[in-house]
């Protein structure tokens, strides 16, 4: 039967309500309903959803099972690093390095190409047969997380390319909210008695993670394409201009405002007239980015440890604006690091709404002599945290005081603040402090420790005022019967979160190291101890010498983890984790002689009896590395099947040792070049 046009009205406002419910509980944490009242909205669709059956989509949240999607996206490894690029903060920086590019290039002629830095989220969009088979995000690099349902909503990507295309073809861009669309959908949200979206670069990474992909494409993302990764089978290219006149033939959008110039006085002038001209844009810039044309001229130039010399990225100046300073207030911090901050009348700046900033410490309040009722210039760069410059003196009013740093921390212990001499930080240094304690939970199940989905800050906050966790152990014991106790949980949010929680059971032992919160010890650090020592007890059981001479760890963060281990209180933690059926993520650790201590090994091609990843397990196992570029460390270059010309060129130039299938096998065997290079 026809659905009549009011109901299919509610259905319609049923499913916009239900998206944005499920967006703010599962991605933002800030649920604006309770569950019983999400529970009936949902009761109420899917009742409408049986009376008239022509209604049903496949995008319906009544069609996902439980209501609910996959905890997190699939890790994507790169195959072609996403690099990060060098900063240029002013016209003296962007000089330096085109002076350095010069000298690189032994002063030869040198063309730019100038693009817009787009303020969105780098994306990897990846083509098999002319066909769309994979969208992943920047992520560490290396790995990115697969999106692809998202990104195939996006109008402004292709799904499939005509024909001749290559037989792999990956492309590099940036994901944006438009200005029109940021701005439709906070008047969406506004008409709906909703919280304003801050500002499009969040929102646009927030939409593109969104695990409902019709919510993407409820957002009116777009795309920017400015880079190749990996193409297999394709053209061969001489220029950078070249790669974007391709991608444009193919039907990606590629930036009308891209231009190439000669001269680092014309890069210069381009900059400038964009950092004058940002806000004529349908879309947010937050600077331009400066890349050499010459492809062969790129390879000369190589990368650093982190980016190309062949690029940056200029920067343009923070942003800043004034307002008042309603109140400085402490935060305790997990080490129990008192940590000033203002309160402000929230603001518009650097593109999103500030409501808070940082004072660093003690000293940065005094220096700045920033007092409650000022007006102060607060400056947000980027994704960096808010601060405030200091004050406008010419409007403070009259009696001011100066700001006093407290003396006691203002948990219900009143535990005294210590500052040790030569110190910079104020400590609260009472290890029963509550607020410590809730930090160290909050920390424990972060993305970048034991990843448990649903447990934030507001929660935790929830968990100790009700008395039911003491220390991050203690969330193992947690029922969901305990759960619906607390305010804003129903059974199916009690039941979600305890998954989550029992499901970090197994998490990888570099995650539970960071999770720790050892002082100083972070996740290179934790992977580095994982792949030396196996198991937790073993990290545990070191010594400080052993510790030390790990890849990644050292002197200080050795001591560190020593001194963690020997106090009791975190030894009876652990045993907790232990007891709860916590698996301390064992790793299997690499029984091979560390013949290639030291050593660099880039591998190219593909080699008899191993796949790419093999390859550089087999040479980190004996205590190698295994960079994705040559260099003048890189200890010899091993070539296998359709190796990559560059890699080759440059070791050729470098005088770097290449070596076939066997040589390889020598050098894993005796950690030494051959006696004659496999060239």
């Amino acid at each position: 039967m026809a659905v009549p046009s009011d109901i299919q009205t509610r259905i319609l406002a049923l499913r916009s309500q239900l998206a944005d419910h499920i967006y703010r509980y599962y991605e933002l944490d800030d649920p604006t309903v309770s569950d019983v009242e999400f529970d009936e909205l949902m009761r109420e669709l899917q009742r409408l959803e049986d009376q008239y059956p022509e209604a049903v989509t496949d995008d319906s949240p009544t069609r996902r099972v439980g209501g609910l999607a996959p905890a997190t996206f699939a890790p994507v490894a790169h195959r072609v690093p996403m690099t990060s690029l060098d900063n240029a903060m002013d016209l003296d920086e962007l000089t330096a390095w085109g002076e350095r590019v010069a000298r690189g290039l032994d002063g030869d002629d040198v063309a730019y190409v100038c693009e817009l830095k787009i303020d969105g989220l780098a994306m990897s969009l990846r083509y098999e047969g002319g066909l769309l088979v994979q969208g992943a995000t920047r992520g560490d690099g290396r790995v990115g997380e697969d999106v692809t349902a998202n990104v195939l909503t996006i109008a402004a990507i292709p799904r499939r390319l005509t024909a001749p295309v290559p037989e792999v073809l990956e492309v590099r861009g940036e994901i944006y909210m438009p200005l029109a669309s940021f701005q439709a959908m906070n008047e969406r949200a506004m008409a709906a008695g909703e919280k304003l979206f801050v500002n499009p670069r969040n929102s646009a990474a927030g939409s593109l993670r969104q695990k409902d992909s019709a919510v993407t494409a409820s957002r009116e993302l777009s795309f920017w394409s400015y880079q190749l990764g990996e193409v297999v089978g394709g053209p061969e290219f001489s220029s950078h201009h070249s790669t974007l006149q391709f991608l444009a033939a193919l039907g990606f959008p590629v930036n009308p405002k891209i231009t190439v110039v000669t001269g680092l006085a014309e890069v210069a002038e381009f900059c400038s007239y964009w950092q004058e001209h940002r806000h004529d844009l349908p879309y947010e810039i937050d600077g331009c980015v400066v890349k050499v044309d010459d492809l062969a001229q790129r390879e000369r130039l190589g990368f650093t440890a982190r980016a190309p010399r062949w690029a940056i990225a200029f920067k343009f100046p923070p942003e800043e604006r004034t307002t008042l300073l309603r109140d400085i207030m402490v935060s305790i911090g997990r080490t129990g690091r008192a940590t000033p901050f203002a309160v402000l009348e929230p603001v518009f700046v650097g593109g999103s709404t500030v409501g808070m900033a940082t004072l660093h410490n003690q000293d940065q309040v005094r220096l700045k002599d920033v007092r409650p009722g000022d007006t102060v210039v607060v400056r947000k760069a980027g994704d960096v945290i808010p601060e405030v410059v200091g004050p406008v003196i010419a409007l403070r009013p009259a009696g001011s005081q100066p700001w006093q740093f407290p003396t006691h921390c203002s948990c219900p212990l009143g535990s005294e603040l210590v500052r040790l001499e030569g110190q910079s930080d104020t400590r609260c240094v009472e290890p029963g402090c509550p607020f410590q304690r809730d930090q160290r939970i909050i920390y424990f199940a972060t993305r970048g420790a034991m990843d448990i989905e649903g447990l934030g800050e507001r929660t935790v906050f929830q968990l100790s005022d009700a008395k039911l966790v003491n220390d991050a152990a203690d969330i193992y014991s947690l029922s969901v019967e305990a759960l619906m106790q607390l305010e804003g949980f129903g059974r199916i949010s009690a039941e979600k979160l305890v998954g989550s929680i029992q499901g970090s059971k197994g998490r990888p032992l570099p995650k539970l190291l960071t999770a720790l919160g050892i002082k100083h010890l972070g996740p290179s650090a934790a992977e580095g101890l994982s792949r030396a020592f196996g198991t937790l007890d073993a990290v545990m059981q070191a010594s400080e010498a052993d510790l030390a001479t790990t890849d990644g760890v050292g002197a200080v963060i050795a001591a560190s983890i020593v001194r963690w281990f020997a106090q009791p209180e975190n030894r009876a933690f652990i045993e907790k984790l232990r007891a709860a059926g916590v698996q301390f993520g064992n790793v299997v650790v690499s029984r091979q002689a560390q013949v290639l201590a030291g050593k660099a090994v880039v591998v190219t091609g593909t080699l008899a009896g191993y796949t790419r990843e093999q390859a550089e397990a087999a040479i980190k196992d004996r205590g190698g590395k295994s960079p994705g570029s040559v260099s003048a460390k890189t200890f010899a270059v091993v070539v296998g099947a359709e190796p990559g010309a560059s890699k080759l060129a440059k070791a050729t130039d470098l005088g770097v040792r290449i070596l076939d299938d066997a040589g390889f096998e020598h050098l894993l065997a005796t950690g030494e070049l051959p006696t004659e290079a496999a060239n």
